[in-house]
């Protein structure tokens, strides 16, 4: 018999930052019910991780978005209390509008970002990390669309 492996859940976030705003959804469920998050969730299988954000983002906000650059990867057992769990988290783009809740979200809504607080799980830790990596961002060039062809591989140098 083959040994049982117990491995993380694998999730992801999606950071959505326009004039002075970052789109949060109110948590309807526990854990965190009633505390504002980032939108995201769990990746389904056969799903890619930049499939979910988008999957997500339209279930929990009906905005669409795209992912345009990663803000990092989280992970740890206590980052979630339902289960050990990793997320990439994403910044994201797009028309905007005005997002309704949806799914596991009671609401959505753009929210000033000196009002953002507190967030659910470790979002307070993504948001200042994507909040890091836009102004960095915004000092070298704008951000363009993630392509596999252009994602290198920072020890072999080739596509990753």
């Amino acid at each position: 018999m083959a040994p049982r492996y117990e491995n993380p859940a694998l999730a992801t976030d999606a950071v959505w930052i326009r004039s002075g705003r970052v789109l949060l959804v109110r948590r309807g469920r526990p854990p965190f019910r009633g505390y504002w998050a980032l939108p995201g969730g769990f990746v389904e299988l056969r799903e890619t991780v930049e499939e979910a954000v988008v999957r997500e983002l339209k279930e929990e906000t009906g905005l669409v978005g795209r992912p345009v650059g990663i803000v990092g990867v989280y992970s740890g057992p206590d980052r979630d209390p339902r289960k050990p769990t990793t997320s990439v988290a994403y910044l994201v783009t797009g028309r905007g509008g005005r997002p309704v809740g949806h799914d596991d979200a009671a609401s959505a809504e753009w929210v000033p970002l000196a009002k953002a607080r507190p967030l659910a799980f470790d979002h307070e830790r993504i948001l200042a990390d994507a909040l890091r990596t836009r102004r960095r961002s915004a000092r070298r060039r704008p951000a363009s669309p993630l392509r596999p062809s252009a994602v290198r591989d920072p020890i072999i140098g080739g596509a990753g």
